[in-house]
């Protein structure tokens, strides 16, 4: 590939979703793209290329998009953030929205479902504790494929051995041949659908707790900054927001705060959430 075609898929993708590319991810361009130029009945990636210039196809221009979306995820990822949602943050909203008995999750990149259902899962099995809150647990993700995985509730065998307790999945899952079927219970308490992290936030109304890992370490420093800035306006001041393990808003944003001791929670600068959950 030749450095003007690599500068134009690396600013589309940019501009498109966020991705930042750098030269020595050629080969990821390659490796993703090929297979779908092929399908589009185009010969080489160069002739993909040549196409997009046109700008005359933007179904095409979505599956390149989508084509380059990381989509690694499996239930009860890193567990640490799970965790912490079970042991500080749902006590600490229990006391805050006792009365209202309202709470709205939104993981941020749900790709194909496994962490809003693992939470889903950890909200079941606190049993009647919870049976007359409303509970909206919402998932997005730009790459609409994924999400119509997610929709469907069906893993395969790999998938639900990692990260998945046995007890688990033998009390939420149903095997279908090689597939496990997961239950309309845990699959009617999330509600998925497409959103790109660069848009507009204020039609996804305000939660109490934010899911978004493993997604900023993709973006450059500023589009880092306006994406969690913009989670700041939509998250409770007393809620939380959960980065991955190698992500940070150090640096970044001066909207959150990282939680001492407990990795990869923040909570607003200006906010109550640690004194609310006992860890200030």
């Amino acid at each position: 590939m030749n450095t003007a075609d690599f500068d134009f898929l690396a600013g589309t993708l940019k501009e498109r979703s966020g991705l930042m590319l750098t030269p020595d991810k050629v080969y990821l361009l390659e490796s993703r793209l090929t297979p779908l130029a092929r399908k589009r009945g185009l010969d080489t990636l160069d002739a993909l290329v040549q196409k997009l210039r046109m700008k005359t196809d933007q179904t095409l221009l979505k599956d390149v998009t989508e084509a380059m979306t990381t989509n690694e995820s499996f239930f009860f990822r890193d567990n640490t953030p799970f965790d912490l949602f079970k042991n500080h943050v749902l006590p600490a909203m229990e006391k805050a929205r006792g009365t209202q008995k309202r709470l709205r999750i939104w993981c941020a990149a749900a790709s194909t479902g496994q962490e809003p259902y693992s939470l889903a899962i950890l909200l079941k099995e606190a049993g009647i504790k919870y049976s007359n809150w409303n509970i909206e647990i919402v998932g997005t993700d730009i790459c609409t494929q994924v999400l119509e995985k997610a929709k469907a509730g069906k893993y395969s065998q790999f998938e639900v051995q990692r990260g998945l307790p046995i007890q688990l999945l033998i009390k939420y899952f149903t095997q279908e041949g090689d597939v496990w079927q997961l239950s309309d219970d845990i699959r009617n308490m999330v509600k998925f659908r497409p959103f790109n992290l660069l848009d507009n936030f204020a039609a996804l109304g305000t939660f109490d707790v934010i899911y978004c890992r493993n997604v900023l370490i993709y973006f450059d420093q500023k589009t880092k900054g306006q994406v969690l800035d913009r989670m700041r306006k939509v998250l409770a001041s007393d809620g939380t927001l959960f980065l991955g393990a190698a992500e940070t808003v150090l640096g970044i944003t001066d909207s959150f705060k990282p939680v001492k001791g407990q990795r990869g929670m923040y909570v607003p600068s200006d906010g109550t959430a640690e004194q609310l959950m006992g860890l200030g």
